[in-house]
């Protein structure tokens, strides 16, 4: 295997200046592939998650096709509570949806701990990719953070409010604690689980952290979320961490200080906060993951490389040179009506102009 001197994403991870500018995108294995159609099949994408010569494709897909530099592993957020018998599922054009929410403390005894047999066909897809993809291109892994989770299986569907998730922290501060430490708990295992069978860094989405303010987020989250990375940096010291958020600009420094200080940590912004205002809050050396408006992919090759250039400004340092810690993608998932071919151009053009 090669040295991760010679991998651009784990260079950028760790603030090594590589040969380019890294680049993946989240959701880049999925339904803006046509080639995803073709072997994805019917129903609930959790049972193609089931099945790992299918998973191992899908995941796959997207490094094949584009040439991107990380390949993020197909799952999902909600497979740790479908894998334990929550009662759980993916409903196409709608997203999680929990039959019966979790509103009290019986609906908790549902939500029993991981064990790692619980998902051993995710075990088995990473063990295969670890052998498919280059060694150049590592697989990371992801789980969803304690409070995005919580907020699905609270809410029993998205929300615009979360109302339900909001209501038990104020007026059931026990229960929502208990759920989100075992969230948290089942989160490590998931993860891992992955770095274990051969991922080599990971992600912890907490999509929707920026719902809450920042005190809500500092009492209720912050502790849970923190003891995540610290368990998973405790087995899997060099693995880096990226954690990600979205519209989460006022919570930046309390959700960087929810990684551990020593070891490679990265911030991903959404397409709200720039990069440069970002190092000015939290400094120079931060290393960033992001961070083009997806929108802008949506309007076309010209919009879309034109937001390229703006993000890959925005990364120079005060002399003009790249900023060794960047690793480029979107400031959210890409959308199902994206033209590959746009994406495309993106790749090529970060790694056209980052090129040493």
């Amino acid at each position: 295997m090669n040295s991760p001197a010679a991998v651009p994403f784990l260079d950028a991870a760790h603030g090594r200046l590589g040969s380019r500018t890294p680049v993946w995108f989240m959701r880049q294995a999925g339904r803006s592939l046509p080639e995803y159609a073709a072997v994805r099949g019917e129903g609930s994408i959790l049972h193609a998650i089931k099945q790992p010569d299918v998973a191992t494709e899908i995941t796959l897909q997207p490094v094949t096709r584009y040439g991107v530099d990380a390949a993020v592993l197909y799952s999902d957020i909600v497979v740790p509570p479908h894998a334990v018998g929550f009662g759980i599922d993916v409903a196409p054009g709608t997203g999680p949806v929990a039959e019966v929410p979790l509103r009290d403390r019986s609906d908790l005894e549902r939500l029993r701990p991981l064990e790692v047999d619980d998902v051993s066909y995710v075990v088995d897809t990473v063990e295969l990719l670890a052998k498919e993809l280059p060694a150049t291109v590592p697989l990371l892994a992801f789980a969803g953070a304690p409070f995005t989770v919580a907020s699905y299986l609270i809410e029993g569907r998205p929300s615009k409010d979360y109302r339900h998730t909001k209501s038990m922290i104020h007026n059931d501060p026990s229960l929502f604690h208990d759920v989100m430490d075992r969230l948290a708990t089942s989160a490590v295992t998931f993860i891992d689980a992955q770095l274990s069978a051969g991922a080599r860094a990971f992600q912890l989405f907490d999509s929707w952290a920026g719902s809450l303010t920042l005190a809500d987020y500092q009492r209720f989250v912050l502790p849970h979320s923190k003891r995540v990375f610290a368990e998973l940096r405790s087995r899997h010291p060099d693995a880096p961490c990226v954690h990600f958020g979205i519209g989460c600009d006022h919570l930046l420094e309390s959700m960087y200080d929810a990684m551990p200080t020593v070891g490679p940590r990265i911030l991903g912004l959404d397409w709200r906060t720039p990069i440069s205002s970002a190092r000015t809050r939290l400094g120079a050396d931060l290393v960033v993951q992001g961070n083009l408006d997806p929108a802008l992919v949506l309007a076309g090759e010209e919009a879309a490389l034109a937001g390229v250039e703006q993000v890959l400004t925005d990364n120079l340092t005060p002399t003009g040179d790249r900023h060794p810690g960047h690793i480029f993608n979107l400031g959210h998932g890409v959308n199902p009506d994206t033209d590959p071919d746009v994406l495309q151009a993106v790749v090529d053009r970060v790694h056209a102009q980052t090129s040493a």
